[in-house]
């Protein structure tokens, strides 16, 4: 397959920097992936700048939970989109849903406003709507260029078949970008299904951390984590899948 897209999820310059090696043709910059990923930071995304110029698409995501949000967090997103236009992102990665569960289109039109001429990715509360076809085409109304999705399922092999019929829907006006879970094997099983073309992946690896002395029974987040294990993009696994996409 010629045209393809292999989107990698990062949340660090050595993450980018690997994914970028492992040959990703974009990133989805993010911080604090451990927990979904939140909004990053400018100097992440400037950090990366220096070393690279890697299409970026920058997630928009003011905290961890459901995407139903205050007023102070809308004029946060919308703020930060402008922030990231401004330093020359070439895209954003969106999405609030209203609390019965569609799409937030009074909010997210302002949005697709703030984003000027940026790409625009409609992120995975896609997965958690109410209905996702009535969604699919709103977000082809907006004017949004892609929607990142598991086929509303927690991996993206359980969904395959609702990602197949969405790929269908595409008919050239948006692009249906499949994530969670997706590795070498995923994309050999479900671009052949679906016909998809557009791939997300964390290509995550677990480090120890380089830290000698560890004080036992302090937990500075959720205590089912380690403070001492460190989430990274491995630079092979990027390539293995990107090995696969070229041999479609």
């Amino acid at each position: 397959m010629k045209d393809f897209v292999l989107e990698a999820c990062v949340d660090s310059v050595e993450s980018a920097l690997a994914a970028v090696k492992g040959g990703a043709n974009r990133l989805e910059l993010c911080s604090n992936l451990v927990i979904g990923g939140t909004t990053p930071s400018q100097w992440l995304y400037e950090e990366i700048r220096k070393e690279s110029d890697i299409r970026i698409h920058a997630l928009i995501r003011p905290r961890f939970g459901d995407f139903c949000y205050t007023d102070h967090e809308f004029e946060i997103i919308r703020n930060e989109v402008r922030m990231f236009r401004k330093l020359g992102a070439e895209g954003v990665v969106i999405g609030i849903l209203c609390p019965d569960g569609t799409l937030n289109m009074e909010e997210m039109e302002k949005l697709m406003e703030d984003a000027g001429d940026m790409s625009v990715t409609l992120h995975r509360a896609f997965d958690v709507c109410r209905n996702p076809y009535e969604t699919f085409e709103q977000a082809k109304r907006l004017g949004i260029s892609t929607i990142l999705t598991s086929g509303q399922k927690n991996s993206c092999v359980a969904g395959k078949e609702l990602l197949r019929e969405l790929v269908a829907m595409e008919k050239g006006e948006i692009t249906v970008q499949i994530g969670s879970g997706v590795d070498a094997a995923a994309i050999r099983e479900l671009q052949p299904y679906t016909g998809a073309h557009a791939f997300h992946m964390t290509g995550k690896v677990v480090l120890e951390s380089s830290m000698q002395y560890r004080k036992e029974g302090v937990n500075m987040g959720l205590p089912s984590l380690s403070e001492f294990e460190i989430f990274r993009t491995d630079a092979e696994k990027i390539r293995e899948a990107r090995k696969v996409l070229e041999e479609l």
